[in-house]
């Protein structure tokens, strides 16, 4: 797990790991909320839950420029070699898609929540 953390290179993969965490947090505190019934209104809860989606957004464009900094770099490195076997090539477009597809899993990780506490805010309003 942590060789891939530092082969998706570790400035964005760090950047995209403390995005989830924000993500997380947001979640388990507005969720909190909802259950405790500890909220002013439907409508201002669901704009606070707005943010996990958008910081899942965040997450999946960081993930893509990570993906875009690794290729031009790659790219730049092959130009300077010269020829390059296509084993190689296959390689280091394999490594560039870790970034992405974290960012990828961050995204669909944070409409899963987003989902998941906004139904649970709707049932808790409807009871109340």
């Amino acid at each position: 797990m942590f060789k891939l953390f530092y082969q998706g290179g570790t400035l964005f993969m760090g950047i995209l790991t403390i995005i989830l965490f924000v993500i997380i947090i947001i979640a388990l505190f507005n969720l909190f909320l909802i259950l405790k019934r500890d909220y002013k209104n439907l409508d201002e809860t669901r704009r606070k839950l707005g943010y996990i989606k958008s910081l899942g957004l965040f997450a999946l464009v960081t993930g893509m420029l990570g993906q875009m900094v690794g290729l031009y770099s790659a790219f730049g490195v092959i130009e300077n070699v010269g020829d390059v076997s296509t084993g190689l090539l296959a390689g280091g477009l394999k490594v560039s898609l870790i970034s992405p597809l974290y960012g990828g899993l961050i995204f669909l990780i944070s409409y899963l929540l987003w989902v998941l506490i906004d139904w649970k805010a709707s049932v808790k309003a409807t009871t109340d």
